[in-house]
This record gives structure tokens, sequence and C-alpha cells, in this order.
């Protein structure tokens, strides 16, 4: 059986790991059994990464391949805000990083995938250098619609999410792409990577679909406007997103507090093969009283996830 090779790219710290795990676990899980994943990790060459865990994956899973890229010092000293920290930037430098493909996915660690992703990965991108889904909250949101308003390199209802992106390596480094987001690091972009490449590669961008990129500030538009999604996507894609769509936890992090979704994320980390019985137990012990506080509703869903689509897997 031929396989379709599909490159993904992460970026993260030893902050992350354990999330990234369960990232990648999730997204192996989901894999079609022609898909193989080749999988590059970005890390800080000064700060290194313990990748004990992550050399495990195709112990696990026969269809992936880990690899491992250092990224020098480039943005060891760029803007950081709202605690996101400089390996954001580590995503602008991919198609040096990784030559080897014409075209390469990278992801952000914080997303549950519930999809294949060799179908995206092989749409024809033309002459555009990038592909993402809308970032709703810029588009549609009054704060995000100000700040667009006030950068005149950037336009409205167009600005895109970079948490989950299809990068085109061959038009970006014939076009000498990678200079011009070095040097647009040098500002105090208020969303840092994700500013730089709507403003660099502005009028040569594609939309994907949004059950690609579920972020959770999409979700506030879902369930307080609705009718404000159909402005972006057919109905179709919208159903289609909620059936099964990436989930993307841009806001709170579940493995920290309650969150939209908080039960998805659980239940892929007690499917993934590196669950653990204790730092589960102490995590939900230790929040007992903010989950008191949940409605009724909520602290259903979160026991049917458990008792019904829970089961560990490996």
């Amino acid at each position: 059986m031929s396989m379709n090779i599909v490159p993904i790219a992460f970026a993260f710290d030893n902050n992350l790991v354990l999330p990234a795990c369960v990232c990648i676990s999730s997204l192996m899980m989901n894999a079609c059994k022609d898909t193989f994943y080749d999988i590059f990790i970005l890390y800080s060459k000064t700060k290194g990464l313990n990748h004990r865990l992550l050399d495990k994956f195709p112990e696990y899973y026969p269809n992936c391949k880990i690899q491992y890229r250092e990224v020098g010092e480039t943005f060891d000293k760029s803007f950081e805000v709202r605690g996101v920290t400089t390996p954001t930037y580590y995503r602008l430098l991919i198609s040096e990083l990784v030559p080897e493909y014409e075209k390469i996915l990278y992801a952000d660690v914080d997303i549950i995938f519930r999809l294949d992703l060799a179908g995206i990965y092989n749409i024809d991108m033309g002459d555009n250098y990038f592909a993402g889904t809308y970032d709703l909250g810029m588009n549609l949101g009054e704060d995000g619609q100000k700040y667009i308003a006030s950068m005149p390199e950037l336009s409205q209802g167009d600005y895109l999410q970079a948490g989950f992106i299809l990068l085109n390596s061959k038009m970006i480094n014939k076009d000498g792409l990678v200079n011009k987001f070095k040097k647009e690091a040098k500002r105090k972009l208020r969303f840092q990577d994700q500013d730089i490449l709507n403003i660099v590669c502005k009028g040569r961008k594609m939309v994907l679909p949004w059950k690609y990129n579920m972020t959770d500030y999409s979700f506030y538009f879902l369930m307080n406007s609705p009718q404000s999604l159909t402005s972006k996507y057919a109905n179709s894609d919208i159903e289609e997103a909620k059936r099964c769509g990436n989930l993307h936890y841009n806001g709170h992090k579940p493995w920290k507090k309650y969150s939209v979704n908080f039960d998805i994320w659980w239940e892929y980390y007690r499917k993934s093969p590196f669950f653990d019985e204790k730092y589960y137990f102490d995590f939900f012990y230790s929040r007992l009283n903010e989950l008191d506080q949940l409605s009724l509703w909520k602290r259903i869903k979160i026991l049917v996830r458990y008792f019904v689509y829970g089961k560990r897997m490996i």
C-alpha cells in the first residue's frame, strides 16, 4: 500500500512537552491507514529540549517519524506578550529549517486533532504563501476589528489564525520571505508571528475550512452569535466542524484549568500512551472546588466523556 507522506512541524519548549505528546498522540490516533506523518520538532539550541517521551512515538505509532531541528538565537530577544514565548516565532523559519519539502504543515501543540490531514496537505496552493483558517475574533470581534483598523498593513475581514497553517515553502524561499519575517519580528506586534504572517503575506493567503482549526474564541461566536459564522463559512462547513473538527485551545489551557471542550482534551490524554493515573487524579482532585461550580450539564458532559469515550487505546 502506497503511503501519503504528510510533513508537519511543531515548536515548543520543555514546559509544553506533555501537551505536545497529547497533541501528537491525537494526530496519530486519527491518522488514516495510508497516512505517514513526518514530524519535525523545532526547539531552541540554547535551551535544549527533553525529548525522552517524544522519542517513543515511533514505538507506539509505526506510521510516523520524529525529527528535531535546532533553532539558533534569531528570535531570542523578540517581543513576548500574553505569556506567549519566543518559540512561537519559530514557524517563520520552517521553510529554511525543513528544506526537504516544498510544502509543510505547522501546528501549535494546544490542539487536539480529530481529522486526518493528508487531504488538506495535498491541496493546490498556487502562488499563495500560506493557508489558514479565519481568526474569527479578529475579523468579527469589536476589539479585533479595532486592532486591524489601527494597522495599515492589515486589512479587515481576511486576517488568518496562525495556530494551524500550511506553508508554501517553495514560494516563501523563492521570494525571500524569511528575511522579511525576521525584520518584522524586531517590532513589538501584539499578535507576534500571526501579525507577521498576515502582514508579509498580504494578498497571497488561502482560507482553510473551519474544521481544521476551531479555536476557543470561535466557540464564543458559535454559542453567542452563530449567524456571524455564516458570513465566513458555509453552513455545511460549520456542521462538519462541530461534528469532528480539530480543537485549538488558544485561550485557557485544559491541563491548567477548566476551559471550552476541557473534557475532550482529557479524553485524549487518557487514551494516549503517556497517561499517568497519579497526574490525572491529582489534577482533578486539586480542582474539585472549581468543578463544583460548573452547571449540572457540564458535569454530566465530563462524566459521559470519561465513561463512554475515554477508554484507553494503548
